[in-house]
């Protein structure tokens, strides 16, 4: 683990807003979450997708008819890759020349970062620590293709590369991040992690996953960062819970039950005081969003802690290793919906937090 940070049921938020200004994103990041803030993707930019957001750098990235692919049929690929091993070993070598390096995100895929860093410098005193994003190496390396449309996953070489590429620009953003003076998060988005073990990827391995995780995680730690890795669907958690991740992040709000079947996996986590990153506010349903209240969403995670509690860990435990998240980004939800996230992110932590306060207040005053 990097940092020691204990949450203490603070907010945070995934990363997405279905906005168009960067500025206005952040300003709200800022008002809803201003302990644990983040910078801000906004997915009306095309250069903001998932995928795309953190390809540059890449060897031999092609795009024809609309999609992205890399082209390893090229001519120059061989030198491409050969110029990119020789950046990675050089930074590994002297990381002060990570900084301006091909790893570097840039201000035409991600404003955001950018935006956060100028806004973010005038209120870092009220921070408690600092959150970051990208997308996950399994993720990444089953989402983007080469020219025969395979997968970079079931290349060696471009699985290698895919992995590097997101432990390299995942590094450059926690140490920018650290500039701030407090503790760094970054979180691996997965949401292809929820298809592993299905007939999609029937012939990737459990090792093959912990091997990619096991590689992107050291390179945050190296700049003493915490890794978390964040699915907003089910998955087999025990890929992550047993990983060196420092925080798993999972949609408590529609998959507890799934989650919870991992038992002693959970309790081993946090034993190792790991962060549990709870998506206790919906994202998915607007339906959902619209009929939940601070009350409610306060009541189910209660409900929640308390089952983790029956595996045998203190409650004392749980509150202090727990945030409180949306169950996803709410960059595909209209502005209504969006709003409603984030007032329920935050009213939610508060509630929490106040009422733990004020316990603790009544045992020392009796």
């Amino acid at each position: 683990m990097g940092k020691i940070f204990y949450p203490k049921m603070r907010a945070a938020l995934i990363g997405s807003l279905p906005l168009e200004s960067h500025k206005e994103a952040t300003r709200l990041v800022l008002e809803y979450t201003p302990e644990i803030p983040l910078w801000v993707q906004l997915p009306v930019y095309p250069a903001e997708g998932m995928l795309e957001q953190f390809l540059p750098g890449f060897p031999g990235v092609c795009k024809k008819d609309g999609k992205l692919f890399i082209n390893s049929a090229d001519n120059s690929f061989e030198e491409k890759v050969t110029g990119f091993y020789e950046a990675y070993l050089a930074i590994l070598e002297d990381p002060s020349l990570l900084g301006d390096s091909i790893f570097a995100l840039d201000t035409m895929s991600a404003a955001g970062f950018f935006e956060f860093m100028k806004q973010a410098e005038h209120v870092s005193d009220k921070m408690v620590a600092v959150k970051g994003q990208i997308t996950g190496p399994f993720t990444f390396a089953t989402g983007i293709v080469d020219e025969k449309g395979r997968a970079l996953f079931y290349d060696d070489q471009l699985r290698d590369i895919a992995v590097k590429i997101i432990a390299m620009k995942a590094r450059w953003q926690a140490r920018r991040l650290s500039e701030l003076g407090r503790p760094v998060i970054i979180f691996f988005d997965e949401p292809a992690l929820a298809a592993f073990g299905s007939s999609a990827y029937i012939s990737i391995s459990k090792d093959d996953v912990s091997a990619c995780f096991a590689e992107v995680f050291d390179a945050v730690h190296a700049e003493g960062g915490l890794a978390g890795v964040h699915v907003c669907a089910n998955a087999q958690w025990d890929i992550v819970l047993d990983s060196s991740a420092d925080i798993v992040s999972f949609d408590s709000y529609s998959f507890f039950d799934k989650f919870i079947l991992y038992g002693s996996h959970i309790k081993r986590f946090v034993e190792q005081e790991k962060i549990i990153a709870w998506g206790i506010v919906p994202t998915g349903d607007k339906e959902h969003i619209a009929k939940e209240s601070v009350e409610s969403i306060t009541g189910l995670w209660r409900n929640q802690a308390a089952r983790v509690e029956e595996l045998g860990v203190d409650r004392k435990i749980i509150e202090r290793l727990s945030l409180i998240t949306p169950s996803c980004g709410t960059g595909s939800l209209d502005i209504k919906s969006a709003m409603k996230v984030l007032e329920l992110t935050a009213g939610v932590s508060r509630a929490l937090r106040d009422n733990n306060n004020s316990q603790r207040s009544g045992v020392l005053n009796g």
